[in-house]
């Protein structure tokens, strides 16, 4: 008996890393099969605002109308993008992707069309709303497709984190080639390029099955399938906390179009939103490197404090080299909280709404950043350059708040008989 318990404990220690990396998750079995194609198709999605603000500010010469367009994306976006989870939860991803990037493409064209044309603004929102609505949710496909590799493995964490990255990743690139391509080519080579680009990449993605979520509605639980990962109390919060996020990226996309056209230097535009996602980016580098001990609500009130304190000192920045710094600095802050969201998302919902719940975190994003752009556009036209930099302030320090006062809510319980209704006992997963 003795003999056989010494051997048996380095067999179960000696092959675990001391803590996971990215190194080991990269060697997930499967996992470039939907990593490169699914780096395709989420690339366009940082470009798609910017490429509306600035072909639409060129076509009609005001920040306001440009952001009410934007806006009119993003909030399409976010009222649709939790049913294309659901449906792709329940369906299978490649039956929502095909028809959606099709769909996606067509309505783009249309919009940079009625735009040339200087159509009226109702025209450029009838367009916008579909173009919103078709938006594919590449990143939250990818997310679920590591919560079916890495069930219950503590490299789900890293996996958050490489994905933020990757996320960031393409908020560096995208707006320098949106903004490269209207201020160089044409203003409506930006969206033109998005629309094509989302179409090819959405393709491949879709085209690797092999990967995506099991849909099992033959398992007889057909019903819970129908209960909403918004019924997790979690889930709500996490949804408050990341409209705060999309208010700094509305915020700084349409503040930072409107200080260098201020300053006689548009190009400067996607240097400056590059720096600020460039931080982000880093910082979500580290994240995933580090074995962390401290608890993920802790981390997440801890990142969105710093945060909210750093994206309410933007206003005050009347130059470039400050700006970038400060812009740094707020990037810096949003990788440890989209992060830790995500890792959360993990432990609160079960797997069969996963994909449901990560699009519910990215609609909010996205109508955060649809409400900033829209409310950042009307204090550029109307009040001083920069005064668009306050809405990030309120955008954070409001969920703030409202995180402090219902963390208790984003509390992982263990033995826990359901996290949504209508779904059985589930053993907990450590995101930690």
């Amino acid at each position: 008996m003795g003999s056989t318990v010494s051997t048996s404990d380095p067999e179960k220690t000696s092959p675990a890393p001391p803590r996971p990396g990215y190194g080991q998750l990269l060697r997930t079995r499967g996992a470039w099969t939907f990593l490169l194609p699914g780096f395709a198709a989420r690339q366009p999605f940082a470009m798609l605002t910017i490429s509306i603000v600035l072909l639409v500010q060129h076509t009609t010469g005001s920040y306001g109308a440009a952001g009410a367009a934007a806006a009119a994306t993003g909030v399409s976006m976010a009222l649709f993008a939790p049913y294309s989870g659901r449906l792709a939860d329940r369906y299978g991803q490649r039956a929502v992707l095909v028809p959606g990037v099709l769909v996606h493409a067509l309505s783009g064209l249309t919009l940079t069309a009625l735009a040339l044309a200087h159509a009226p603004l109702w025209a450029l929102f009838v367009a916008a709303v579909p173009t919103g609505a078709s938006v594919p949710q590449v990143g939250p496909m990818v997310r679920a497709r590591w919560g079916v590799k890495l069930q219950g493995s503590p490299l789900m964490t890293t996996a958050a984190a490489f994905e933020s990255v990757t996320d960031e990743l393409t908020f560096v690139f995208g707006p320098l080639l949106a903004t490269a391509l209207c201020t160089t080519v044409t203003p409506s080579a930006g969206l033109v390029t998005e629309a094509a680009l989302t179409l090819v990449g959405g393709l491949l993605f879709a085209a690797s099955r092999s990967t995506q979520p099991a849909v099992s509605a033959e398992t007889g639980h057909a019903r819970v399938r129908h209960d909403s990962a918004l019924r997790v109390p979690g889930v709500r919060v996490l949804i408050v906390t990341f409209l705060g996020i999309g208010a700094v990226f509305g915020g700084m996309q349409v503040s930072l179009a409107a200080f260098t056209e201020s300053i006689g230097e548009p190009g400067l535009n996607g240097v400056l939103y590059g720096v600020f996602a460039a931080g982000n980016m880093l910082s979500g580098i580290v994240c995933g490197a580090i074995a962390w001990k401290v608890t993920p609500q802790r981390r997440l009130i801890v990142g969105y404090t710093g945060l909210a304190l750093t994206a309410s000192a933007l206003w005050t920045a009347h130059s470039v080299p400050l700006l970038a710094g400060l812009g740094l600095l707020v990037g810096m802050c949003i990788a440890p909280a989209l992060i830790t969201g995500y890792t959360l998302v993990e432990g609160l919902v079960p797997a069969e709404a996963r994909t449901e719940a990560f699009t519910w975190l990215t609609g909010a994003v996205a109508l955060g950043q649809a409400a900033a752009v829209t409310v950042a556009g009307q204090l550029e036209d109307r009040l001083w350059d920069g005064a668009g930099f306050l809405v990030p302030m309120a955008g954070t320090v409001l969920p703030l708040v409202t995180l402090a006062a219902l963390r208790s809510r984003l509390t992982v319980r263990p033995q826990s008989r359901t996290v949504a209704r209508g779904v059985g006992h589930r053993v907990p997963v450590t995101v930690d």
